[in-house]
């Protein structure tokens, strides 16, 4: 008795990868790269309001002052409509956050969320996540303003199991202001009727989703990933969970990325192939 998985194969799947807090897609260079080497075509569009440069963002970046995680979700939802076939979806920080409310929607054909905060329903926030978030939470007005952070604060919340130059090297690449408005929805979505971060945890129909953590991240501890994951588990939806130990937030682009970008491919293309060889309801072939 032969399996045909002849007719799974369709080409390489595109790949959609969304940044998070305080970053650009530059942050993704190393995984799109890796990824492209491989085949894939790779999208990795910015936010709404993020259209210009590193440099021009950090002069100026009040297009971004009062978007939401909502409306990230909305931008990144039209992106996926418009491609032929659902893609992979991958996202670090918020944009973790956002691919587990996309699949929540029925969108993309896998979704791997990476050092992401929690969606509605883990209730926990510990305090490093609160002191990570002080540059904004600190001001009430920050919900309608972007906020930038300064080196050492960068340090100690992106990047603390890097060195001092690397993550200096790191700062310059990558960091720019944030909106306020995201990490005030974080902060008080228990208190609000409708969170902008919520995702139905028991959706049985969604995609599968592989949630990242690194043991060392200081602003989304392992614990909150691990706690989220347990709440997935109660649905019949695939969903795994993988801890990287000494990884800070920035585990896409610290040294020893490869180890995080291949296995999140690996799992992705399996788990694409996996869930395809489902819907088409395939059946071992008789010769």
């Amino acid at each position: 008795m032969n399996f045909d998985f002849s007719c799974l194969y369709s080409g390489p799947r595109t790949i959609l990868l969304i940044h998070g807090l305080w970053t650009t897609p530059r942050v993704w260079s190393y995984f799109k790269t890796c990824f492209e080497e491989r085949g894939h075509p790779v999208l990795a569009p910015a936010w709404p309001g993020m259209e210009g440069g590193l440099e021009d963002l950090r002069r100026d970046a009040s297009a971004l002052a009062g978007l939401g995680i909502e409306e990230i979700a909305d931008h990144y939802e039209c992106i996926i409509r418009s491609l032929e076939r659902p893609p992979i979806l991958m996202g670090h920080c918020v944009g973790g956050l956002v691919v587990q409310m996309l699949l929540d929607r029925g969108l993309g054909s896998a979704g791997v969320s990476i050092s992401a905060p929690a969606p509605h329903g883990v209730s926990r926030l510990p305090f490093t996540t609160l002191k990570a978030g002080l540059p904004a939470l600190g001001n009430p007005l920050n919900y309608r303003r972007t906020v930038a952070l300064t080196f050492e604060q960068f340090y100690q919340t992106f990047a603390g199991t890097m060195n001092e130059e690397d993550a200096w090297l790191a700062y310059e690449a990558y960091a720019v202001p944030t909106p306020g408005r995201p990490l005030f929805q974080l902060a008080l979505g228990s208190f609000t009727l409708r969170p902008a971060h919520f995702v139905r945890h028991l959706n049985r129909d969604r995609q599968p989703l592989l949630l990242l953590a690194g043991r060392e991240d200081r602003l989304v501890p392992p614990l909150v990933n691990a706690l989220n994951y347990k709440l997935y588990r109660r649905s019949s939806a695939i969903t795994d969970y993988r801890e990287f130990p000494g990884r800070s937030h920035l585990m896409i682009a610290q040294p020893g990325w490869e180890e995080v970008a291949l296995y999140a491919l690996n799992w992705g293309e399996r788990r694409t192939v996996s869930a395809e060889l489902a819907a088409r309801h395939v059946r071992p072939s008789v010769p």
